[in-house]
């Protein structure tokens, strides 16, 4: 049935996973894209490859799949117009993110960049889907983490193990709202079922909202060590940047990042708690949202 099939682009990222696992335990039958080639098999799941070929076989067959969520980076979309146009979308659930807000002012040009790219891709989204008649909702979570694979704690957690501390900017007290995968991968699917809101943005925030101190100490007692936290001067930080973007892993950490440990990112999620029934955890880790 059309009203049990959703499409899924960037199936094969972390949230497109998590996504994966509620849609089939939801009954639903699930067409799911990725850049790269996907050998796996399951009955509710057809795998398709972003690609020419895929694209003019869609057009040709005329397949038809109404409803759609994307799971990877929302600037990707524009790209997918015509293919979704092809499917007769008619709804669809993007993933965007707060950055659009905190990194639009970094004295980081490569971060102002992402913003840029957010922004627009966000009004991009609107437009054609003002224009083909496609009901949109946009959520855009913060600090996301979970399963020891996110770019955020995980990666605060591989340097704890690496070098035994972790450094910290003055007093470190910004404060945060992690959000953990899973409650992003449930928003999404509230989204997509909610047939009553259309055209709609929504923030999305873990429950709990703690100072970035307080959640590196966190991270330190999910790996049982004891929190070994520096204090770092701020010209230590601007030499200490530049050297760890010569390491492969570090390589994206920036200035920018160090100096936002004292700005409070939070954000309002009340519309998605009342329109969506969104019901985030607080920032507990499990041995699951380590990185092994």
């Amino acid at each position: 049935m059309s009203e049990r099939h959703v499409g899924l682009l960037g199936a094969t990222s972390l949230i497109g996973g998590c996504l994966l696992k509620q849609l089939m335990q939801n009954d639903w039958h699930v067409t799911a894209f990725s850049r790269r080639p996907v050998t796996q098999s399951h009955s509710q799941i057809t795998w398709q490859q972003l690609d020419t070929t895929t694209r003019l076989r869609v057009c040709t067959e005329r397949n038809n799949i109404s409803v759609w969520i994307c799971a990877a980076p929302i600037w990707i979309i524009p790209e997918q117009f015509d293919l979704l146009s092809a499917y007769g979308a008619r709804r669809i659930v993007v993933l965007s993110s707060t950055s659009r807000f905190t990194k639009n002012t970094s004295p980081d040009p490569s971060e102002q960049r992402i913003a840029q790219q957010l922004i627009e891709s966000e009004e991009f989204v609107q437009t054609w889907a003002a224009t083909h008649g496609v009901e949109w909702i946009i959520l855009r979570p913060t600090l996301i983490y979970g399963h020891g694979q996110d770019k955020n704690i995980a990666e605060i957690a591989r340097f704890i193990r690496r070098f035994g501390f972790f450094p910290l900017l003055g007093s470190a007290k910004g404060l945060r709202q992690p959000i953990h995968v899973e409650d992003v991968a449930s928003a999404c699917y509230e989204a997509l079922n909610t047939l009553n809101l259309i055209n709609r943005s929504y923030n999305l925030t873990g429950e709990e909202t703690l100072s970035y101190r307080e959640m590196v100490k966190r991270i330190f007692e999910a790996l049982n060590l004891p929190p070994r936290m520096l204090t770092i001067p701020l010209w230590f930080f601007q030499i200490a940047a530049w050297g760890l973007n010569y390491l492969p892993r570090y390589r994206n950490w920036t200035f920018a990042m160090v100096e936002r440990m004292n700005q409070d990112l939070t954000f309002d999620c009340s519309d998605a708690k009342q329109d969506l029934n969104f019901s985030p955890r607080s920032f507990k880790l499990t041995t699951e949202d380590i990185p092994g």
